[in-house]
């Protein structure tokens, strides 16, 4: 795929955008065939301070505007992206690889994102309680923290922007979008229609760097009041650090391990079907990807036949193409990574059933291209269990039963989500009580619904995203004790 022309977008700061005849640029790959196909302004340290100062001031008017006020930017800005959904979506396709529907869906999400969070503008809600005294109120208010900082995974890289940007402007707070310095044009764009709508400048920033030194003061700056981070585990305790000098609010969306657990009395086809596309949806880069199989022993070799069949009718290739179900992986070096956790668990003693590999032909000699793989005879202990995949890979263990997979599950410090598929309800009742995740799928291929929540157990985070308690985790409480004598 030959791209005769460069594009170059910038940042966007305090409604304007930055001049980049004097900053360098980040060169931005399709991972098709790692061609350089755009360009993105990098922020310097100074770029940075000026976002946030000009983001501080503006949260201070942007606190008082009323919340349906608050409600109706959101919206105008939305609206603008549903008139550009295929616009959008070209972009996602072209910086991160995934298929044209699979990024017209993230489209979609994005603008679910925001509307929600719009319309909870108006229903956030504080409480009154009676005091212990004659002529006295006891209140608790609920109040934006001040500059949030959203950065961004280069999974979602718009959907996460709506995820993050409308919930915290919902509920009077300002927001400095960071994306993954892989995928910073959709922002850049998405920063275009903010720029087009009439909401206030400052309120929403846009800075993408190559300096360390500039994203760390992103982090540790005392304006910083609030972070909401969707990464790996490794970027959340580095967050940790970096924030506890000003003890700077965090909402951490970090890595998990989901494992797919299959008893003896499940759908063995359905199971099958959610297993395929619970691990292979965005070349299976998505945190709560189905990233291990523990099926029972007694079913194991007609789930696992039926599972190969069913993943080789996935084709890859060109992600604009209709018929295309999975495009590259967005990271050159994740996927030499995941390769090489492949090849030691191979080593290991495990079989290799499907793929392992590039995928066969001269349209896939460039880019980040890996096929379906499944592992057979896979152990706990062996390399593809070990570590969170983030890739087209599936490894098989054989378990004795439910109590296995949940004890294998359990004794890892991950904690974000987990599928179960089976007909038996006290299994699903003992699966809510005991394994130790923030979402379980029972009986379910991967979703998300916007009023329900994400968050992790254990190391895969703090607080969460989407729903009431998601749009709460950008609020403070504030307690009033009045007293009207």
């Amino acid at each position: 795929m030959k791209h005769t022309e460069i594009k170059h977008y910038s940042c966007y700061i305090n409604g304007e955008w930055l001049d980049d005849t004097t900053r360098d640029v980040i060169n931005v790959e399709n991972p098709v065939d790692n061609e350089v196909f755009a360009t993105v302004t990098a922020c310097t340290k100074k770029d940075v301070q000026h976002a946030l100062e000009t983001s501080e001031k503006a949260q201070k008017s942007w606190a008082l505007t009323p919340a349906n006020t608050r409600a109706q930017y959101i919206i105008e800005i939305a609206n603008k992206l549903k008139l550009e959904r295929k616009h959008f979506a070209k972009l996602l396709v072209m910086e991160q690889g995934k298929t044209y529907p699979e990024a017209l869906g993230e489209v979609d999400d994005t603008i679910t994102y925001m509307t929600y969070a719009a319309e909870s503008a108006r229903r956030i809600q504080g409480a009154i309680f009676p005091a212990d005294a004659a002529n006295k109120r006891l209140s608790i208010h609920k109040v934006p923290y001040g500059v949030t900082v959203g950065l961004c995974a280069f999974n979602y890289p718009l959907a996460l922007i709506g995820r993050k940007v409308g919930p915290a402007l919902a509920t009077g707070n300002t927001m400095i979008i960071k994306p993954h310095e892989l995928t910073p044009i959709t922002a850049s764009e998405f920063c275009r229609l903010v720029d087009e709508s009439s909401i206030p400048k400052g309120v929403i920033n846009m800075v993408s760097t190559k300096s360390a030194e500039a994203a760390s003061l992103l982090v540790e700056s005392p304006i910083t009041k609030l972070i909401s981070l969707t990464g790996s585990t490794r970027a959340g305790r580095a967050m940790y650090r970096a924030t506890a000098e000003n003890i700077t609010g965090l909402i951490l969306e970090l890595g998990g391990k989901a494992p797919f657990i299959v008893c003896n009395d499940a759908d063995i086809d359905k199971a099958v079907d959610a297993a395929v596309i619970s691990r292979y949806a965005n070349c299976g880069q998505v945190c709560i990807c189905n990233e291990m199989v523990f099926v029972d022993d007694k079913i194991a070799d007609e789930f696992t036949e039926k599972v190969v069949k069913r993943t080789q009718q996935i084709k890859v290739g060109d992600p604009f193409d209709a018929a295309v179900n999975m495009g590259p992986n967005v990271s050159k070096f994740g996927l030499e990574r995941v390769n090489d956790l492949v090849k030691q668990n191979v080593a290991q003693g495990a079989e290799l059933l499907l793929g392992g590999g590039r995928p066969e032909g001269a349209f896939f000699e460039k880019g980040n291209w890996y096929a379906p793989t499944i592992l057979g005879n896979v152990k706990g202990d062996h390399a593809t269990i070990s570590q969170e995949l983030f890739a087209p890979v599936m490894p098989i263990v054989r378990v004795s039963g439910f109590e296995e997979a949940v004890a294998l599950a359990n004794d890892r410090e991950e904690g974000l989500s987990a599928y179960l598929y089976s007909n038996d309800y006290r299994i699903h009742q003992r699966a809510i009580d005991t394994m130790e995740v923030g979402t379980i799928f029972i009986n379910q291929q991967i979703i998300g619904n916007i009023q329900g929540y994400h968050s992790g157990h254990k190391t895969s985070g703090n607080a969460g995203e989407d729903g009431i308690y998601g749009i709460d985790h950008y609020l403070q409480k504030r307690t009033i004790y009045l007293n009207y004598e």
